[in-house]
């Protein structure tokens, strides 16, 4: 018998990512079980996956992106996932970003599922999976693929 298909980055993505589902929501944590915000979900599948964070983010207030109007997280995603995919090249396992309004900063971040789902960690709630609706989809700012594990 030979080995079967092999699992690709995007299923190894969401599968970590889907293990954080119920962890609390927890402001810049990032501990699966424990507490993570939805950054920290990208920063706790990023170490699972890869064994260390590219980066450690700077302390950040819940206000960050209104306040310093910098693309902290766009940029970060093309630092080390590189160039952004259209929309419609989202495949299950990319990092979405989302921005609130066209006059800030992107500053939330969440996983594609299959089935018009994404996983994020939901403010004073937990990690989640939610549909990807409408209200959510046309706040996405960038599509970014994970880099390919070996």
């Amino acid at each position: 018998m030979g080995e079967g298909p092999r699992t690709t980055t995007g299923e190894r993505v969401l599968a970590v990512a889907r293990s954080f589902i119920g962890t609390p929501y927890r402001h810049q944590a990032s501990l699966k079980g424990v507490g993570c915000d939805c950054l920290g979900l990208v920063r706790g599948v990023w170490r699972e996956l890869y064994g260390a964070e590219p980066e450690v983010p700077a302390p950040y207030a819940a206000d960050w992106a209104e306040r310093a109007g910098e693309e902290r997280l766009l940029e970060a995603a093309l630092r080390h996932c590189g160039p952004a995919l259209a929309v419609a090249e989202m495949r299950p396992g990319d990092l979405l970003i989302f921005r609130w309004r066209e006059d800030v900063a992107a500053k939330h971040a969440g996983i594609a599922a299959p089935d018009g789902r994404f996983i994020h960690a939901y403010e004073q709630a937990a990690v989640i999976e939610s549909p990807l609706v409408p209200c959510w989809r046309r706040r996405i700012a960038g599509v970014f693929r994970f880099p390919e594990l070996s």
